[in-house]
């Protein structure tokens, strides 16, 4: 396998973009992307689109032919991929692979989504599992993990929170957020009930928006003379389903992590920052501990010395994550590459992290009997 660099990335700001049609998001975030990068539309030669929602609400089908094809890319390779949550970041996967294989020097992986409509809403995806039609809906599900860790291991409502405020925080310094304003600990507890403890900003907002990266062999990458993010690991994984119901862990993020580290040839401890799937408070705290940040049951503590603020040891979801920036469900994991790649390239300006040189990303896209459908692990390293 060869190495494979980032070379370009882009994204839109993420929110409510009512009047944008998914090809007209997609279509800016590919061109940033490529004028990053210092290439032309004719220079690509595989492209891949990571969309989880566009056939259920939009009724669209072949979002990546229809966003490539209003940046002029066409003619070449074009792949769609529905990978629930994980969709962008199994583009991604999908474009790093084509490149480290030898097929191609250079891919584009774009994701997008729209979750704003009249059609439809995130609580009916999912509808023929089992689990869903009794109505095991993702804020109840997530509900039930938190009152699960509460119980375990002592900690409270306002430990819980403080991911929220962290992470608005983290969110107020970042131009492409949905949501800039912090909030408090009192705010985020006393906001409206969805399924106790998950109040209204404990989850994460319903937004649409863009994401794209430019991946190219060794040799493309000396040639452009651009500041290089290498992709030291790229792993995808799905659930065992056998998985006994462990409400306080997810096992396949330990497995997915393990094999991310071996790959890399690093250990947690060598990570300077990571973008992870906070798509509820409890989400991001239970991460700590199976992605190997903290022992099970210790992770509150990383909080409540700021070790994962901006400034601390290792800061998580720097952008502000997807309690703050938002979760366009497709576009999520690129979206997290590209704020990864600013930071390892020194232009993240207020929320830039201190000499970063290696950053991890991390998807999870959807719940089943306990553990989850699929996760995605990205290690990026400066070079």
């Amino acid at each position: 396998m060869r190495d494979v660099y980032v070379v370009g990335v882009g994204m839109t700001p993420l929110g409510r973009h009512l009047d944008k049609r998914l090809r007209d998001l997609g279509k800016v975030a590919c061109f940033s992307a490529l004028k990053d990068a210092g290439l032309e539309p004719k220079d690509i030669q595989a492209g891949f689109c990571g969309n989880a929602l566009a056939p259920a609400i939009q009724g669209e089908t072949g979002v990546g032919q229809n966003v490539f094809w209003e940046v002029g890319i066409n003619k070449i390779p074009i792949l769609n991929i529905e990978n629930a949550c994980c969709s962008g970041s199994s583009a991604f996967r999908e474009a790093w692979l084509t490149v480290a294989s030898g097929l191609y020097d250079v891919a584009i992986a774009v994701g997008v989504e729209k979750t704003y409509t009249e059609k439809g809403g995130m609580l009916d995806i999912g509808k023929p599992d089992l689990d869903l039609m009794l109505g095991l809906v993702l804020p109840a599900y997530f509900a039930f993990v938190a009152n699960r860790y509460i119980q375990e291991f002592g900690i409270s409502k306002e430990d819980l929170a403080l991911v929220a405020v962290k992470n608005r925080f983290h969110g107020s310094l970042n131009p492409y957020s949905q949501f800039r304003q912090p909030v408090t600990v009192e705010e985020v507890i006393q906001s409206p009930m969805i399924s106790d403890p998950i109040t209204r900003l404990s989850c994460c907002p319903l937004s649409d928006g863009a994401a794209a990266a430019i991946l190219v062999s060794k040799e493309k990458a000396e040639k452009l003379g651009k500041k290089t993010v290498k992709v030291a690991a790229s792993i995808l994984q799905s659930g065992s389903y056998d998985n006994p119901m462990n409400l306080s862990n997810w096992d396949l993020n330990i497995r997915a992590s393990e094999e991310a580290y071996n790959r890399a040839g690093i250990g947690p401890e060598d990570i300077d920052l990571a973008e992870v799937h906070d798509c509820f408070t409890i989400s991001e705290l239970v991460h700590y501990e199976s992605l190997g940040f903290a022992k099970k049951g210790e992770g509150v503590r990383l909080l409540k010395d700021k070790s994962t603020y901006i400034g601390g040891k290792v800061p998580f979801n720097v952008s502000g994550g997807l309690l703050a920036k938002g979760h366009p469900v497709g576009c999520t994991g690129i979206a997290q590459i590209v704020e990864a790649v600013w930071q390892l390239r020194g232009e993240a300006n207020k929320r830039q992290v201190e000499n970063a040189r290696v950053a991890m990303t991390h998807t999870m896209g959807g719940v089943k009997e306990g553990d989850c459908k699929a996760v995605t692990i990205n290690i990026l390293k400066r070079e």
